[in-house]
């Protein structure tokens, strides 16, 4: 975990596949130029930076079924970013993976899987991604990672990686939440991930509710807890580099206390941050914040 200062190995998911506006596969690259790895050396952290895995291209690979657009080349990217996420694990070090949209996280969550798919999520995002074909109104499968890690959805997405479910949607918590589908409300509703909108954050305050998901995800003895962290789950006056802004998310404060809570709690033994947009930012902000925000997960302090 990080508190035991393990070797962070770095890998670049630069896909734009899941979702409509170009630009987002320029993300990892837009958090390397802000800094990352200097920051996390800093703090006393070995850095492995495995570079970017190969990701398909619209241009090459046909959209497909119109209600999952291109979840045939997502499906492909996944296992791709699979192995190298696997690879970390399997070598002891803590994977740290850069989007990309948030459809890597099939990959992502699909190569912890094959050591443990008994794994917790922490979701930090504005929206459920955790819509299906039969749902989702675009058709874009950045709304639908989510519910294909928890075993739903487009079986390619489903079966990506080889391991199904990826995660137990019991120890799944979503936090953030300000947009949602109404098939995919209904969904969730339905379902055994817990959830909290920025209406419960607004009314009870980060720290509570960061106490009782830190409660909820290591009952039972799950030791594997991975952080998917989307960059709109910030407001867009922190954050505006991203394809899906909405207004309303997450303060700067907000987002660092979460992340510093979570390392006070020494949890967390994966993490991936999605859906920065260099293309859509301002000076470079959005990627700058995730370095910020990695920077306090990984234990940076004020004092």
């Amino acid at each position: 975990m990080l508190a035991r200062r393990p070797t962070i190995e770095i890998i670049g998911a630069p896909q734009d596949l899941g979702q409509s506006l170009r630009g987002v596969d320029m993300g990892p690259s837009a958090i390397r130029v802000a800094g990352l790895v200097d920051r996390l050396t800093g703090l006393g952290f070995t850095v492995v930076d495995r570079g970017d895995v190969p990701c398909c291209s619209m241009a090459t690979h046909p959209e497909g079924d119109p209600r999952s657009r291109f979840a045939a080349a997502v499906a492909q990217d996944a296992e791709t970013i699979a192995d190298q996420v696997a690879d970390v694990v399997a070598g002891g070090n803590f994977p740290l993976v850069l989007g990309g949209d948030h459809s890597i996280a099939i990959g992502t969550l699909g190569g912890l899987a094959r050591h443990d798919p008994r794994q917790a999520i922490i979701w930090v995002d504005a929206h459920g991604d955790f819509n299906t074909p039969e749902t989702s109104p675009s058709g874009n499968v950045h709304g639908m990672p989510l519910a294909a890690v928890l075993g739903d959805g487009d079986p390619r997405l489903v079966q990506a990686a080889g391991v199904n479910p990826k995660a137990l949607g019991s120890h799944t918590v979503l936090i953030g939440l300000r947009d949602i589908d109404p098939g995919e409300a209904a969904r969730l509703r339905d379902s055994d991930v817990r959830w909290y909108t920025m209406r419960d954050i607004d009314e009870r305050g980060i720290r509570p509710i960061m106490d009782e998901v830190v409660a909820h995800v290591t009952r039972e003895g799950v030791d594997k807890i991975h952080v998917s962290f989307d960059m709109d789950a910030l407001d867009p006056r922190h954050a505006p580099g991203t394809g899906t802004p909405v207004t309303g998310g997450l303060t700067y404060r907000e987002g660092h206390l979460m992340m510093e809570l979570l390392s006070d709690a020494d949890i967390v033994t994966s993490a991936e941050f999605v859906e920065v947009n260099p293309a859509l930012d301002e000076r470079n902000r959005t990627a700058s914040m995730a370095v910020e925000l990695i920077a306090s997960l990984c234990g940076q302090r004020i004092l």
